[in-house]
């Protein structure tokens, strides 16, 4: 594995040049950065109207395709002022066997940033660690810290404050919820996992919440986890690059989120997903279409979210 920058909160210098300001996952920062991502995300959303990225470009490296990921950095991205250029695996020559570090060389003579969506963590550092630009995490098979600011952003909006409040998650341990418990940590909440022990988030991540000093629990009991919670998260049973079979569906299927469920939280409880959904699956159509669901606007500020994220990223 190619070892990368750690962000500091002092600009660092790499050979005798200022070090780019990677986004790559949540736990790498501390609460005060993080804070102030989301109060610019807040500002965009609330009006703001500045462009800081005129005259920037923002390349998009998708090896997983998406919707919500590609529209809210392309739009955040324009409306920012810059432009974007969308590659494919069939529209680079990463698909016919360019390395990693050649690209990231490539790239950074022609473009500000980076943006990638991939299967393994490792191509995002080896990413971030060729580039002289600012790389951003899309998504890896490791985690989702875009999509989980968001959450965060959604959260504080629905809950305000987040000391104090609870969070549970109810399904597959998977790259989400990994990401939930980076933001655990470093946003002072508490968050219960329910998920089945062969599905479990990896334990060396559980520890390391606990050096931290996170509220994190694992269970394999979804009342016990959402038992006077504040927001209910799921997501879905099979997500690119898993299998589909019967197993998971079995494994998972006494995590669905119902309406039953819903009700063993607060009575105010919000519901998130971070899409896509299929219903009658992880969640039921009650739920996620019912009045305690936020899903919609957890999906918008994706789209404010994106924009602070590259407002730091470009500083």
């Amino acid at each position: 594995m190619v070892g990368v920058r750690r962000i500091a909160r002092e600009p660092a210098l790499v050979d005798g040049r200022l070090a780019p300001r990677h986004f790559l996952d949540i736990d790498q920062f501390d609460s005060a950065e993080l804070r102030g991502i989301l109060e610019v995300s807040a500002a965009y959303k609330n009006g703001r109207r500045n462009r800081p990225l005129a005259g920037k470009t923002l390349a998009m490296i998708f090896e997983k395709p998406s919707t919500r990921t590609r529209v809210s950095f392309e739009v955040a991205t324009r409306q920012l002022g810059g432009d974007t250029i969308f590659l494919s695996t069939t529209d680079s020559q990463l698909g016919r066997g360019e390395t990693i570090g050649d690209t990231a060389r490539v790239l950074s003579r022609y473009v500000d940033v980076i943006m990638i969506r991939t299967d393994l963590s490792q191509k995002l550092e080896e990413l971030a660690h060729y580039a002289s630009v600012p790389v951003i995490n899309g998504l890896t098979n490791a985690s989702h810290p875009c999509q989980i600011m968001a959450d965060v952003m959604t959260l504080q909006e629905k809950k305000g404050p987040l000391a104090g409040r609870t969070v549970a998650w109810s399904g597959d341990g998977n790259n989400v919820a990994a990401s939930w418990v980076h933001a655990a940590v470093r946003f002072g909440f508490t968050l219960r996992l329910a998920c089945p022990a062969a599905l479990s988030p990896n334990p060396a991540l559980l520890e390391w919440a606990w050096r931290e000093g996170g509220r994190v629990s694992l269970t394999q009991e979804p009342c016990e986890a959402v038992a006077g919670a504040d927001c209910i998260v799921t997501d879905t049973w099979v997500s690119m690059g898993d299998e589909a079979g019967g197993r998971r569906h079995n494994l998972l299927a006494p995590y669905r989120v119902d309406q039953a469920l819903m009700a063993r939280a607060k009575p105010d409880a919000i519901f998130m997903h971070c899409l896509p959904v299929k219903r009658g699956e992880e969640v039921t159509a009650e739920v996620i279409d019912g009045p305690q669901s936020v899903v919609w606007d957890e999906a918008e500020n994706r789209l404010h979210v994106q924009k602070g994220i590259l407002t730091w990223c470009l500083g």
